[in-house]
């Protein structure tokens, strides 16, 4: 059997084989949109991909079908950003589970890098639990580092998790390098009037936040900081699942 943790790389007779013992899935998350002026516009789905290897290989799960675009609808005026609508993204998700469970997993860790994915994948994994009697997870990747790398950033809230900031730059330095174009990094702060009432939820659309898609702090980003984040997040992740779902 190929050393793969892919189930788009398995043959039907391997996968068979494989979910004898396998019970756990990965799915990833990820979006199309605008990433800064330095970072690729599916940036959101290359991390979620790099993650969801490395977490595979220390809980040997296997990774399911991948959704590369997400609910992008507020980035929407900046070039490339693909939005898919919710109803259509639950829609296809939903399937998928339903897939994965008529084949035999028991457990669902959705490794998701898109704020916008997070309410509809929170929905179908409540969802799922009631009608199949399964467990599920989900890793809001970018509002779950922010915790894990208070000590590895130089900022602090916005500045360092904005969007395709320190922290995200920093992450794509480490996993892809090639990919970050370091001449065009800016440092974007956010209006304070935006921010004036942080206990109520607001619905700004991202262009009114910052006018290149960075909203923070990219010039100090670090290749150092990247590896230091995703090591220790994807060994929380790996623990997490080998104690929640018993593997």
């Amino acid at each position: 059997m190929k050393n793969t943790r892919w189930m788009k790389e398995m043959t039907s007779m391997e996968f068979a084989e494989a979910v004898k013992t396998c019970k756990t899935v990965i799915i990833p998350g990820g979006a199309f949109e605008i990433y800064g002026p330095q970072l690729p516009l599916g940036s959101d789905s290359i991390v979620s991909e790099a993650i969801c290897e490395r977490v595979a290989e220390k809980t040997n799960s296997i990774i399911g079908p991948f959704i590369e675009v997400g609910e992008s609808a507020s980035l929407y005026q900046f070039p490339g950003t693909i939005k898919i609508m919710p109803e259509s993204y639950s829609l296809i998700m939903r399937d998928i589970i339903d897939s994965l469970v008529h084949w035999g997993f028991k457990n669902f860790m959705f490794i998701n890098m898109h704020a916008g994915n997070v309410p509809i994948i929170t929905q179908l994994c409540r969802e799922a639990q009631r009608k199949y009697n399964i467990k599920t997870a989900q890793i809001d990747w970018w509002r779950f580092v922010q915790p894990n790398s208070v000590d590895i950033c130089e900022c602090k809230g916005w500045m360092a998790h904005g969007h395709a900031s320190e922290c995200g730059t920093s992450v794509m330095m480490y996993l892809h390098p090639e990919y970050v174009e370091e001449e065009h990094l800016t440092c974007i702060k956010q209006d304070p009037s935006l921010c004036k009432y942080p206990d109520i939820i607001t619905f700004y659309e991202f262009a009114e936040k910052t006018p290149n898609g960075t909203l923070g702090d990219a010039t100090i980003a670090s290749r150092e900081k990247g590896e230091k984040i995703v090591e220790r997040c994807v060994d929380r992740i790996s623990t997490f699942m080998k104690e929640y779902f018993g593997i």
